[in-house]
């Protein structure tokens, strides 16, 4: 097999090597970091889902100002509302975690959380970002015609080969097949099928879609060094999406109890959670997800139970109490190093290749 590191997906994207940064919503991702990747030859992205409009524009600025290297920003594709009927049921168990972090007992008899959707969407096309990368579905049809009128390119995260070929007939130019070894939340489009999410292994996943598609497929889940590059190639895939071995990347804006958590785990670590957001994600099992399983209640559905413990994870964080924090991972910490560059890391990372493939 003559395995190539240029592969069409670099032609495509306008990037030296086929490695994609994951688009990490909530803290971790940076302008440096995203730049940084991008300026290594890789595709930065920008985990803009939690990001007001005018935060996402000013950083998309700043990252053109430090880079002129292709970016991607990644969104939530979903429209969503709050589910208010069982509020007193969560805040029984989420009050004597508020307690543990110094908040008093909340009383909320409803939440409001921003439904931000189409206003990041309108920004992302007036700045004309040259990715535009999406979980839990596909761009809605307008967008995806804008986008495309506008000579965008589209990746949606997929977790199934049916999700894909949908994702393949909204327009998508790619697709990133995320393994259930991959840290954060799962890109499941429908979790009602999937209550935890379409738990299928990367190397399951990715030779099944590429047989499957005419667009590129790019692996994620578990990669974490050349060996993953060069295996996930052999597997019919033409790129990688890292997430979790940038979260200790000096540029990465993950808090210092989150790194030095993710630096003291193991592949043992991590465990498919809806306790912090109501959707399915893969965390450091810490004493808030404990807390929450042992009440044998159901989450409050996305992004209701999200906007609900928001202020225990920034209270955790203030404290530097990572045992109530939301401690994304995927299954390969073991191989994290401390305080790398972003860029430094994407070299690395083709030298492996590179060996191996010599």
């Amino acid at each position: 097999m003559n395995i190539q590191l240029e592969t069409a997906l670099c032609h495509q994207f306008g990037i030296r090597y086929p490695i994609f940064l994951a688009g990490m919503a909530g803290g971790p991702s940076t302008v440096k970091l995203t730049s940084g990747v991008s300026n290594a030859g890789g595709l930065g992205t920008l985990g803009a889902a939690y990001m007001e409009p005018n935060a996402i524009r000013k950083a998309i600025q700043e990252i053109r100002m430090q880079t002129a290297a292709p970016f991607g920003v990644n969104l939530f594709a979903i429209r969503t509302s709050d589910d208010q009927k069982r509020l007193a049921e969560a805040l029984r168990v989420l009050n004597p975690i508020r307690e543990a972090v110094g908040l008093s007992a909340a009383d909320f008899r409803e939440i409001t959380s921003p439904d931000l959707f189409e206003e990041q969407i309108a920004v992302l096309l007036e700045e004309k970002v040259p990715v535009i990368s999406t979980a839990f579905g596909v761009l809605p049809e307008a967008y995806m015609k804008q986008a495309k009128l506008a000579g965008l390119l589209v990746v949606a995260m997929v977790t199934t080969v049916q999700e894909a070929l949908l994702a393949q007939e909204a327009g998508c130019d790619a697709v990133v097949a995320q393994g259930t070894e991959a840290g954060g939340h799962r890109g499941t489009f429908d979790i009602t099928a999937h209550p935890m999410g379409a738990n299928i292994g990367t190397m399951a996943l990715v030779p099944q879609m590429v047989d499957k598609l005419s667009i590129p497929v790019i692996a994620a889940g578990g990669i974490m060094d050349g060996r993953g590059l060069v295996a996930a190639l052999a597997l019919g895939a033409q790129g990688v999406q890292m997430g979790t071995r940038f979260l200790t990347a000096v540029e990465s804006g993950a808090h210092t109890a989150y790194k030095r958590a993710l630096l003291e785990s193991t592949e043992e670590s991590t465990v498919l959670t809806k306790g912090f957001s109501g959707r399915p994600a893969r965390g450091i099992k810490n004493t808030f997800i404990r807390q929450w399983e042992a009440s044998g209640i159901d989450p409050l559905p996305f992004p209701t139970q999200n906007t609900l413990t928001r202020e225990i994870r920034n209270a955790a964080a203030t404290a530097q109490n990572a045992e109530y924090m939301s401690l994304w991972a995927g299954q390969g910490t073991r191989l994290l190093t401390s305080e790398q560059s972003a860029e430094d890391i994407v070299a690395q990372t083709v030298q492996e290749a590179r060996a191996i493939l010599a």
